[in-house]
């Protein structure tokens, strides 16, 4: 693990001990203003790690015309629009494809060496975890997403989890420790946020000071210095196309309730967009070396 990933990952750790603290003396937001914290921090801190998605689709595609980029957002675009088909026609499908998918991406922020069981736990912790003390907040938000119909047969199923769930956690942690100090404290610290915090405040912390920073920095890390620089502003483009979206989808939302549309935007938004990310990445990983791999944070 470099440097920077070792700096981003002890900043993750002091933060969720200090939200756990703060949650576990009573200290948070009102629900509403925290769900607008939440979804301004998701566009402006999460989604843009999405944007470099541009940056491993030349290095990996060698794209680099207006063909190329068309023939790539169609298949990009393809992917998220059959996503949000899916959330229309069938939420409850949607809602456990989401969530299992998601686990699986989150999975690989671990650094290399990580077990698969210990990178499962990780994965499932910020998804499962809260449903063992905010299980009736977590069927609140999860409704406002998918409806309560939905919400009411899969979060039943996280509560059952969520007990045995941190019980592997501990254990996996404790085995774990020797070989990996970096990627145990993560995972502590992870269970730890994801139990004590409510669990809009647990996913939004871990998504914009975990997964997302981690992953610009791999893929920074995997390009030559002047490379990294152009990438900045490649990746502008598709960070602005997602704001512009959000807008109209604001504007277009507007007879909903606030919380409705904010939880809407934000984890019907990020479900589109994680399957075709999450398409990309696994065929950079395939098409990588030992060595970039290990950016790629290989599973």
């Amino acid at each position: 693990m470099t440097p920077a990933l070792q700096l981003q990952g002890r900043v993750f750790c002091g933060l969720a001990l200090a939200l756990v603290i703060a949650s576990l003396v009573g200290v948070r937001l009102e629900p509403r203003h925290e769900l607008l914290v939440a979804g301004a921090l998701v566009l402006l801190l999460g989604m843009p790690h999405g944007a470099f998605d541009v940056v491993i689709a030349r290095k990996l595609f060698g794209v680099a015309d207006f063909k190329g980029w068309a023939w790539f957002s169609l298949h990009y675009v393809g992917l998220s629009a059959t996503v949000v088909g899916l959330w229309i026609v069938a939420p409850t499908l949607f809602l456990c494809a989401f969530l299992i998918f998601s686990a699986l991406h989150f999975g690989g922020d671990p650094a290399v060496g990580v077990s698969r069981l210990m990178r499962g736990l990780y994965g499932g912790a910020v998804i499962v975890l809260p449903a063992l003390w905010h299980d009736a907040e977590l069927q609140r938000l999860l409704g406002l997403v998918a409806g309560s119909t939905s919400a009411a047969a899969v979060t039943p199923v996280l509560s059952q989890l969520a007990a045995p769930w941190l019980a592997a956690t501990a254990l996996a942690c404790a085995l774990q420790v020797r070989t990996s100090r970096y990627a145990t404290c993560e995972l502590a610290a992870l269970a730890a946020l994801s139990v004590a915090a409510p669990p809009l405040v647990a996913f939004i912390v871990y998504f914009c000071a975990m997964h997302s920073p981690r992953h610009i920095l791999r893929t920074l890390a995997s390009l030559q210095v002047v490379d990294a620089r152009r990438a900045f502003a490649l990746a502008f483009w598709p960070t602005l196309a997602v704001l512009v979206t959000a807008a109209l989808f604001g504007v277009l939302a507007g007879d909903l309730p606030v919380e409705a549309w904010v939880m809407q935007l934000v984890f019907v938004g990020l479900a589109a967009l994680t399957l075709p990310h999450m398409v990309l990445l696994e065929r950079a990983r395939s098409a990588a070396s030992p060595a970039g791999r290990r950016q790629y944070g290989a599973q």
